[in-house]
């Protein structure tokens, strides 16, 4: 099995999210000790955003010789990541909730292995995931509730990630939750319990 784990808090040693992958990991690494593992801070590594020069490495729009060193440093970085996607099997996020969506760190790292013909591809009764048979593990945590009540409107963060893998073809999606983290120390423990609890869960699935 290949793992590929990826973080995306700003918060470091102080992250929940951080805090819950590394429990999912653990885990998956006692059932697959001889698993290969692959890590990403998605923070410490400092991924560019898309620029045109950059995603046109992926989309077949670079014109011939017209390309700086730099560039196609991001060019082969943008290949690296999406081969290291597609060898893997097993896709474990550390993804808080940031302003109702996901870190800008881990929509990076989203743009770059969404590439037509590698992950994804168009025909004419619409876009066809490439990517299927994999499986992903999102630690979410959020400060407030978004799972149910009145601000579950205001979730972009798990919703976007389910769409995204799905249209990528991965259905298998789950989601290990610990929200009320900033509703005091008391609700924060019992949240993260709470989420190691349900990492039982999911490993035992």
């Amino acid at each position: 099995m290949n793992i590929l784990h990826l973080d995306a808090s700003l918060a470091a040693d102080a992250s929940a999210s951080r805090r819950i992958s590394q429990l999912i990991v653990d885990g998956l690494l006692r059932q697959h000790p001889a698993a290969q593992m692959r890590y990403h801070d998605l923070v410490a590594e400092g991924l560019p955003h898309l620029t045109g020069a950059i995603a046109a490495g992926f989309r077949g729009t670079v014109p011939p010789g017209d390309i700086d060193a730099d560039i196609a440093a991001e060019h082969a970085r943008s290949e690296a990541l999406v081969s290291e996607f597609l060898d893997s099997d097993l896709i474990v996020i550390g993804a808080p909730m940031y302003n109702f969506s996901v870190p800008s760190q881990l929509k990076a790292w989203m743009d770059r292995i969404a590439q037509p013909g590698r992950t994804f591809r168009y025909t004419s009764d619409g876009p066809v995931g490439l990517a299927g048979g994999r499986r992903v593990v999102v630690a979410s945590t959020r400060g407030g509730v978004y799972s149910v009540g009145a601000a579950a409107g205001m979730d972009f963060q798990e919703s976007y990630l389910k769409a995204f893998f799905g249209f990528l073809g991965i259905n298998d999606v789950q989601i290990v939750r610990a929200e009320r983290l900033t509703k005091g120390p008391e609700l924060r423990e019992q949240s993260l319990a709470e989420a190691g609890a349900a990492v039982a869960a999911v490993l035992a699935g």
